[in-house]
């Protein structure tokens, strides 16, 4: 193999000092210092000098380059292989069985059959013995705490889901097999077409925010709420178990399913069943608050953590079967499960006898006064402020709400960070058909020049703080020893695919280039521009470069690099999302610290578009 030097170390002579040299201790180590900050030197202005420095601390307009408004289209199912059926068409669809509904529960409520049926089993079930009355003051102030942590999470998950807005049943993101979409068909025939070209906006009143390609500041925001949520919710279950309301919630006999059919047959019927929620709920507001605290809750935090890439490269036969897509289109359907039930919850709420249903809730006695109704129009005064409130905190403080998610769910990423993922999770038969392209591509004379004479006289230099500074070609990069792995991708976007890749692994150009003990971070530089001009870069860990999933790629399928996926050379570090594997690499740069480094927040997307360079979740 061999080491060309190039005019990446020029005047240095590209090695480290000679370990038998003879002069004095104290001038060996000076010369080597003086060798390490030439390397610093030469390589900082090459790359460092074409970086963008600003940090953004306001959603401009120039935000994510300036992408203009895209809305799609309504949502849709796919119904066979071809054909799409639009969700608005279940608004009259419901109306029409919600009126024949109660035309055939009035119809039969009084036959003989369903008279004795409703005597039998009237509407609730008997509740054990003990069970308490009332809404204890934990369970008001938690009850609305979980309202409000809620708008959060639905608002900035809708916009993460409009980030990527469509949905697929396997790992395999191919257009035209999602099940569920929000956007137009994706025009295969297009190279240029990216899934960041992809994504649309939300109003700012539905989405958090409502920006096209929100995605960083959505996910800060969902991810620390999450914790929040989480953590009241298990407060809640612990406190409803050691006082014995877990009574009212939880079905301790099967006569809970001829209760619930009897109480839905009352309610379609309009001849409602007597309500006496201090006491006990019916079998059908049993059965709901059930799955929603003790199966729509779980499932959410399993499909949430299902779509982590350290997790998923880690417990290879939980992801085999319930991989980041399933568990993402799960994940989107208990978000239905709750804005369904906040809909039925509130109505009925109303509809069965407000005032002392309100004062259930926010007064704690069982009359009806007007207490709770003007507790609960004053707490709805806050949440109506904050919803409101909410999009333009984040576009005018969004380093604040990026502090907030690193404080609240940073511990649990650097934990992740840690997780050495495992290789032989896939093989050949598990790549994907289709691979998304992402990312605005080089368009520089000497990108271009290199391209057309076929990568010939490509190099890549590397730097830094390092004992052997190099610059290899691809030849020099392909003599050395060859790594392949078959590994799935996950974009932050939401969209994944399995590829195989052929390289060199990182741990070998770490041998070959022998970081000093300073070196804590590795700065990959592209030869391609970031949505806001300078050039694309990404810092990682230097702990993560010998995991044996980290790895620089020449190859994609046994195929050279194609121009969209990063020709010549791409990063993989399959423990981090996509946007941190940087394509079109010119030159990697070994640092003590970040700060001086573009915008000084570790990479491109962090300057300018707050994501984080944590991102193994």
């Amino acid at each position: 193999m061999t080491t060309p030097q190039g005019d990446f170390m020029a005047g240095t002579g590209g090695s480290a000092a000679d370990p038998t040299d003879e002069r004095e201790p104290q001038t060996h180590a000076r010369t080597v210092a003086e060798q390490r900050s030439q390397q610093l030197r030469e390589v900082s202005p090459r790359f460092r000098d074409a970086l963008d420095s600003r940090h953004h601390d306001r959603v401009g307009a120039d935000w994510a380059g300036g992408l203009p408004a895209q809305y799609g289209v309504a949502p849709r199912i796919r119904v066979g292989r071809t054909k799409w059926f639009n969700l608005l068409w279940l608004i009259p669809i419901a109306v029409a069985l919600m009126i024949a509904g109660i035309a055939v529960a009035r119809g039969i409520i009084d036959t003989p059959v369903v008279r004795d049926f409703l005597s039998d089993y009237p509407g609730a079930t008997a509740l054990p013995e003990g069970t308490p009355e009332g809404f204890p003051l934990w369970m008001r102030w938690q009850h609305w705490l979980n309202v409000f942590f809620m708008f959060f999470m639905i608002r900035s998950g809708l916009s993460i889901l409009a980030d990527h807005p469509r949905l697929y049943w396997t790992r395999h993101s191919t257009p035209g097999r999602e099940w569920f979409r929000m956007q137009r068909p994706v025009p295969v025939d297009d190279p240029t077409y990216t899934a960041k070209g992809d994504s649309l906006t939300l109003p700012d009143g539905v989405g958090l925010p409502g920006r096209r390609h929100s995605i960083g500041l959505a996910r800060w925001w969902h991810l620390s709420i999450d914790v929040l949520w989480l953590l009241n919710g298990i407060v809640f279950v612990v406190l409803l178990f050691v006082s014995g309301h877990w009574a009212r919630i939880v079905p301790t006999s099967w006569d809970v399913i001829p209760n619930a059919l009897s109480t839905a047959i009352q309610y379609l019927s309009l001849e409602w069943p007597t309500e006496n929620g201090w006491v006990n709920y019916n079998a059908l507001q049993m059965l709901a608050y059930f799955i929603t605290v003790f199966i729509a809750a779980p499932l959410a935090l399993l499909t949430g953590l299902g779509m982590s890439p350290a997790l998923s490269t880690r417990f290879r036969r939980i992801s085999r079967v319930f991989n980041i897509q399933f568990a993402r289109s799960l994940h989107f359907l208990v978000l239905c499960w709750y804005v369904m039930f906040v809909v039925v919850h509130v109505a009925l709420v109303f509809a069965t006898g407000a005032l002392r249903n309100l004062n259930h809730m926010y007064a704690g006695d069982d009359t009806t006064s007007w207490t709770g109704f003007w507790i609960f129009v004053a707490t709805s005064a806050v949440l109506a402020v904050v919803w409101v409130a909410a999009t333009p905190f984040t576009y005018r403080y969004p380093r604040a709400v990026r502090r907030m998610g690193m404080a609240l769910i940073g511990p649990v990423q650097r934990l992740f960070e840690h997780v050495d993922s495992k290789p032989g999770e896939y093989t050949e038969k598990d790549i994907s058909p289709y691979f998304w392209s992402n990312g605005r591509v080089p368009d520089s004379d000497e990108y271009r020049t290199m391209q057309e004479g076929g990568f010939r006289d490509y190099r890549l230099r590397i730097g830094g703080l390092v004992e052997q500074p190099v610059a290899l070609s691809i030849d020099d990069l392909r003599k050395m020893a060859r790594h392949d792995q078959i590994t799935q991708h996950f974009c932050i976007q939401g969209w994944s695919g399995v590829a195989k890749w052929g390289g060199v692994s990182m741990a070998s150009v770490l041998d070959l280039v022998r970081p000093t003990p300073e070196a804590k971070w590795v700065v990959f530089y592209s030869f391609a521009e970031g949505a806001e001009g300078g050039l694309y870069y990404d810092v990682q860990d230097i702990d993560q470069m010998r995991h044996q999933l980290t790895m620089l790629a020449y190859d994609m399928n046994d195929e050279p690099l194609t121009f969209s996926h990063g020709a010549p050379l791409r990063l993989r570090n399959e423990v981090q999302l996509g946007f941190k594997m940087v394509k079109w690499i010119q030159g990697i740069e070994f640092v003590e610290k970040f700060e001086d480094v573009g915008g000084g927040l570790g990479g491109y997307n962090n300057d300018h578009e707050f994501f984080g360079y944590r991102q193994s979740i």
